[in-house]
C-alpha cells in the first residue's frame, strides 16, 4: 500500500510506480529520475477527502443561509416603522445599498475577483463615508436615513463576502470532480435559504404582512443572484479564465492539501502518461523532459514555479498538439514533445533547449533564433523548417533527422529567396543528407564560440552553394563543371569553402556566393554541365581538362582535391580556394581531415603526405621560420614569434594529433610565420587566413580538454590580430 506513505528525500530514481494508487504518497525532496508514473492515481487520501466534501455541502448550505438573512433584512430594513423620515429618504437608502452592490458585481465581471476586491473596497468606503457626513451636515433631521445607509451597506458588504466564499467552494468542488458533491451544494443551497427567511419574517408583526413581503421579494432574488454568481465565478476560474485566478489559486491550495506531494523534486526524464493527478503539487519540482502525453485532470494540481502553470504550454506538453500555434519567445526549456505534432509552429526566438524533441513533427516550423542548446531531435522532421540564426550546440542531436529541404532565412521584401538548401528546387535532401549537411557546422561550433565569433554575422555576410553528389563523383567532371558556372555567374565570386566526403558514393562540395545571384538555377546548371562532361569519353574529357588547365592550372589542383577526399573518406575537409582570381593571385588549396588523411598544397601542387612523414624535418624547418620573425618592440606584449612557438610546442605536445595531422598542422603554422615576415604581403594574408581556418577545422575535430584546442582557443585570435586578419 503506498497511499500516504513518505518517500521524502529518497534516491528513487528509475523506480516503478506504474498504475500505483499513491493518493496522499509524499516524495518531497525525492531524485526520481527517469521514474516510471505511468497510470497513476494522485489526490487525497479517502478520509481527508470524505472531510473535504462534507466541508463543502455544509459551507454552501451556511452561505446560502446568510446570504437568504441579509437579503430579508435588507427588505425588512425599507419597511422599518421606526424611521420616521418620507419615503424618498428610504428610496435613496435602499439604492444606495443596491448601488453598491451592482458596482462590485459589475467590476467582477469585467475585471475580476482581483482587481474588484481593491477597486470596490476603497471607493465604497470612500463614497459611503462622503455621503453620511454630507447628509449629517445638510439635514440634521434625518438620522434614520443615515442609519438606513449604514444597514444596507454592512448587508452589501455580507453579500459580497458570501458571493466570494460561494465562489470558491464552487471551484473546491470543481477540483474534486465529484458529480455528487456538486449535485448536493446544488441542491441543499436553496433549501438552506427558507430556514433563514422564516427566522427572519417571524420577528415581524402580523398585521404588516407588506413588511414581510418586501422581506421575502429581496431574499429570494439575493439568494438566487449571488448562487448564479458563485457558480459564474468558481467554473470559470477552474476553467482558466484570467480575471479569477485568485479564486482558483485558493481553491487549488484548499484541494491539495495533502494531497500527493512532488513538491521539491526531480522529476527529470520521469514518465506521467495517463496519469491521474488530482490534488498533486508539484510546485518548485525539475521538470526537465518529463513525459505528460494524455494524463488528466493536470489543471487540479499545483505547478506552480513550473512551466506547467501556464496554459498553453500545459496543453501542448499533455496533448503533444501544437500545429498552426505559436509560441514565440516562450520559455520551453526541458520540455517533453517527443513524437509532438509541431508542423507550422512559430517558435521565434523560444528557449527549447534540453528538450526532447524526438520523432517531432517539425515541418515548416519557424525556427528562427530557436535555441537548441542540448535537444535531443533524432528521428525529427525538418522538411521546409526555417533555421535562421538557430541556436545549436555540439550536444544538440541529429541523428535520423528526416528532411527534404530546409530553408536557411524567412523571406522578406528585400530579399524573397529564403535560401533554399539543397539550393535547385528540383532535388531534395537524400536520406542522411541534413544530417551530413549540419555536422560540420556542429563541429566547428564549440571553438567558434569560445572566440567570441558571431556566426550570425557570418552567415549574413555570406550565402553558401551546397552540391550533393550521392552515386559516385568524377573529379575532373566536378572540376570543369565548377569551373563553367563560375565564369558564368562571374557576380557570384564563387569560391568553394568545403569538401566534405563520405568515401566514393557521397560527397558534397560547398562553395560561397556574393549577391542576390538564383542558387537553384546555379546548382542546376551546375549538374547539367556535370552531367554533359561525365558523360563524355574519358580520353575525350582529360584532353579538355588539359586544355583548361593550360589556361588555369588551378583545375588540376581541384580535380585533386576532389580526388583527395574520396581516396581518404574524410568526414570533416575545409577548403579555401577562389575560382573568381587569376592565376598569378591563386590561393593555396588546404584541406584538412579532422582525423583522416591530410594533403598540404604549396604553390597550387598538391602534396600527398598521408603516409610517413619525418616530423623531426618538418618542426625543424617550422622552428627556423619562426626564428626568423623579430622580437616584440615591448616587452610586456606579446610577440608573434612567442605566441607561434607555443602553437608549436602544443601541436607536438598532443598525442590526440596522428603524425599527419600534426605535420599539417605544423605546415600552417610555418605559414602563419612566412606572413609574420611580410605583413603587407596580400598573397601570404590570404594564406595565412586560411591556415588559421585549417587550424580551427583541426581543433574541432578533438576533444576541449586536449593541450592543442586549448591553446588554439586562446592563441589564434591573438595571431589573426597581430597578423591584422580579424
Amino acid at each position: 500500500m503506498l497511499k500516504g506513505h513518505s518517500f521524502r528525500g529518497q534516491d528513487l530514481s528509475s523506480a516503478n510506480f506504474s498504475n500505483a494508487d499513491i493518493r496522499g504518497a509524499i516524495f518531497f525532496d525525492s531524485t526520481l529520475l527517469d521514474a516510471n508514473f505511468t497510470g497513476i492515481k494522485t489526490g487525497l487520501q479517502p478520509g481527508r477527502q470524505f472531510c473535504l466534501k462534507m466541508g463543502l455541502i455544509l459551507l454552501a448550505a451556511l452561505l446560502s443561509y446568510v446570504a437568504a438573512y441579509a437579503g430579508t433584512f435588507m427588505g425588512l430594513g425599507f419597511g422599518a416603522s421606526e424611521i420616521e423620515e418620507s419615503l424618498v429618504g428610504r428610496i435613496v437608502a435602499s439604492l444606495f445599498g443596491l448601488g453598491l452592490s451592482a458596482f462590485f458585481v459589475l467590476i467582477v465581471i469585467r475585471r475580476g475577483i482581483g482587481a474588484a476586491l481593491p477597486s470596490f473596497a476603497i471607493p465604497a468606503f470612500a463614497i459611503t463615508v462622503v455621503i453620511t457626513l454630507t447628509i449629517f451636515a445638510a439635514f440634521p433631521g434625518v438620522h434614520g436615513t443615515v442609519a438606513l445607509m449604514i444597514f444596507f451597506a454592512v448587508s452589501s458588504a455580507i453579500e459580497v463576502a458570501v458571493m466570494v466564499a460561494g465562489a470558491i467552494a464552487v471551484a473546491i468542488a470543481r477540483l474534486l470532480a465529484d458529480k455528487k458533491v456538486w449535485l448536493a451544494m446544488i441542491v441543499l443551497a436553496p433549501l438552506a435559504a427558507i430556514p433563514a427567511i422564516a427566522e427572519a419574517t417571524l420577528t415581524v408583526e402580523f398585521e404588516n404582512v407588506w413588511r414581510i413581503w418586501l422581506a421575502v421579494g429581496s431574499a429570494i432574488p439575493t439568494v438566487l443572484i449571488l448562487i448564479g454568481l458563485s457558480l459564474y465565478i468558481g467554473t470559470q476560474a477552474v476553467a482558466g479564465n484570467p480575471k479569477y485566478a485568485l479564486v482558483y489559486k485558493f481553491a487549488l491550495a484548499v484541494s491539495s492539501f495533502g494531497g500527493t506531494s512532488f513538491r521539491n523534486a526531480n522529476l527529470t526524464n520521469a514518465d506521467f502518461t495517463q496519469a491521474s493527478l488530482k490534488q498533486a503539487d508539484f510546485r518548485g519540482a525539475n521538470l526537465t523532459r518529463t513525459r505528460w502525453a494524455d494524463v488528466k485532470h493536470l489543471t487540479h494540481a499545483r505547478t506552480d514555479d513550473t512551466y506547467l502553470e501556464h496554459a498553453k504550454i500545459r496543453q501542448l506538453v499533455v496533448t503533444g498538439s501544437g500545429q498552426d500555434q505559436t509560441f514565440d519567445h516562450l520559455d520551453l526549456r526541458g520540455l517533453n514533445l517527443q513524437g509532438a505534432n509541431l508542423a507550422d509552429t512559430n517558435l521565434i526566438g523560444a528557449k527549447l533547449s534540453e528538450a526532447n524533441l524526438r520523432g517531432a513533427n517539425l515541418d515548416r516550423a519557424k525556427l528562427v533564433q530557436t535555441q537548441l542548446y542540448g535537444s535531443d531531435l533524432s528521428g525529427a522532421s525538418l522538411t521546409g523548417a526555417y533555421i535562421q540564426d538557430w541556436s545549436i550546440s555540439t550536444d544538440t542531436n541529429f541523428d535520423g533527422v528526416q528532411c527534404d529541404y530546409v530553408y536557411m532565412q524567412l523571406p522578406t521584401k528585400t530579399d524573397p529567396d529564403p535560401c533554399r538548401k539543397p539550393d535547385d528546387r528540383s532535388e531534395i535532401f537524400q536520406p542522411g543528407d541534413f544530417t551530413d549537411f549540419i555536422a560540420p557546422i556542429i563541429k566547428t561550433l564549440n571553438l567558434y564560440q569560445t572566440q567570441n565569433v558571431d556566426l550570425r554575422m557570418v552567415a549574413q555576410q555570406f550565402k553558401t552553394l551546397d552540391l550533393f553528389h550521392h552515386e559516385g563523383i568524377d573529379p575532373a567532371a566536378a572540376a570543369i563543371a565548377l569551373k563553367q558556372i563560375a565564369e558564368t555567374y562571374p557576380e557570384a565570386d564563387l569560391e568553394v569553402v568545403a569538401l566534405e566526403g563520405r568515401g566514393e558514393d557521397k560527397v558534397r562540395v560547398q562553395a560561397k556566393v556574393k549577391g542576390s545571384v538564383d542558387r537553384s538555377a546555379l546548382s542546376a546548371d551546375y549538374f547539367a554541365a556535370y552531367k554533359e562532361m561525365s558523360a563524355m569519353p574519358y580520353a575525350e574529357l582529360q584532353s579538355l581538362l588539359a586544355g583548361i588547365a593550360e589556361k588555369d592550372e588551378r583545375i588540376r589542383s581541384l580535380e585533386k582535391m576532389v580526388t583527395t577526399a574520396i581516396e581518404s573518406n574524410k568526414f570533416y575537409v575545409e577548403t579555401y580556394y577562389s575560382l573568381g582570381d587569376t592565376v598569378s593571385e591563386k590561393s593555396s588549396i588546404n584541406i584538412n581531415s579532422g582525423g583522416g588523411n591530410v594533403s598540404g598544397v604549396v604553390g597550387g601542387n598538391i602534396e600527398n603526405v598521408s603516409g610517413a612523414v619525418n616530423l623531426g624535418a618538418i618542426s625543424g624547418d617550422v622552428t627556423n621560420t619562426i626564428g626568423q620573425l623579430p622580437e616584440a618592440m615591448d616587452a610586456n606584449e606579446p610577440s608573434l614569434k612567442a605566441l607561434l612557438t607555443k602553437l608549436q610546442a602544443a601541436i607536438e605536445a598532443t598525442p590526440e594529433l596522428d603524425p599527419e595531422d600534426k605535420a599539417e598542422a605544423l605546415e600552417q603554422v610555418k605559414t602563419l610565420a612566412e606572413a609574420g615576415q611580410d605583413p603587407e604581403d596580400g598573397r601570404l594574408k590570404k594564406s595565412a587566413k586560411t591556415a588559421i581556418k585549417v587550424l580551427k577545422g583541426t581543433a574541432a575535430s578533438l576533444p576541449d580538454v586536449t593541450t592543442f584546442v586549448q591553446e588554439c582557443t586562446k592563441l589564434l585570435p591573438a595571431i589573426g590580430a597581430l597578423l591584422v586578419l580579424l
